[in-house]
């Protein structure tokens, strides 16, 4: 499980754990946010998930200002704008994670991409189809041959949950505890509520009636 510490992948972990013996893939790429490294090791442990912390920190030089989650120079926007997209993010999330998986004989490769994240390419199914396919002809010879298992990627996206969905089913996995998982775009001691992924964590409690605990700047 790709697992930042964010809400989507913490709740969709509190689901898939009931089915798998799940393991956890943080990645350090020069995120802004790093305040969900330590999110992600608290809620690993409280889900009993093996994990690993992977630092890909080289990426921030790579991306230099092409993006607003890794680079600093201009305000984060209130609302979806291509500059908070980092260039096949999850492209290269998957791709380790996968060879995490090969490498461990593990099955399904799992992320926290929901319906709602229709706004970027390397969320969709049809993205991590594709990924899936290209991974898996990557060690075709090895599957072939029995020692490596195929792949499958998987995400709420997928199984047509929203973030509502993933909301629902975390509340009721995790209750209060839901509201330490950390969305903001922006690395602080507390979520700035002004941001896209803020508000649209904010919708998700509204729109479920769920009473936001969350510590918001504003």
């Amino acid at each position: 499980m790709i697992f930042s510490g964010g809400m989507d992948s913490v709740c969709f972990a509190s689901h898939l754990k009931k089915e798998y013996d799940l393991a956890a893939i943080t990645f350090l790429y020069g995120q802004r946010a790093d305040k969900e490294t330590a999110v992600a090791k608290k809620f690993a442990k409280k889900l009993g998930l093996r994990h690993k912390l992977v630092d890909i920190g080289f990426m921030k030089q790579l991306y230099s200002d092409s993006n607003l989650l890794t680079h600093a120079g201009k305000n984060m926007p209130d609302k979806f704008d291509y500059s908070v997209v980092v260039p096949v993010r999850n492209a290269v999330f998957l791709s380790i994670a996968t060879a995490w998986a090969y490498s461990t004989g593990a099955g399904v490769v799992a992320y926290g991409a929901h319906t709602g994240d229709t706004h970027y390419p390397d969320c969709r199914p049809v993205f991590a189809k594709k990924m899936q396919d290209a991974l898996n002809e990557g060690e075709s010879d090895g599957i072939s041959m029995k020692i490596r298992r195929p792949v499958r990627i998987v995400s709420p996206f997928q199984l047509g949950y929203s973030k509502a969905d993933l909301v629902k089913i975390g509340y009721a996995n995790l209750g209060d505890e839901i509201f330490q998982t950390w969305s903001c775009y922006v690395g602080n001691m507390h979520h700035c509520g002004r941001c896209e992924s803020c508000k649209n964590r904010m919708a998700a409690f509204a729109g479920l009636e769920i009473k936001d605990k969350t510590s918001y700047m504003c």
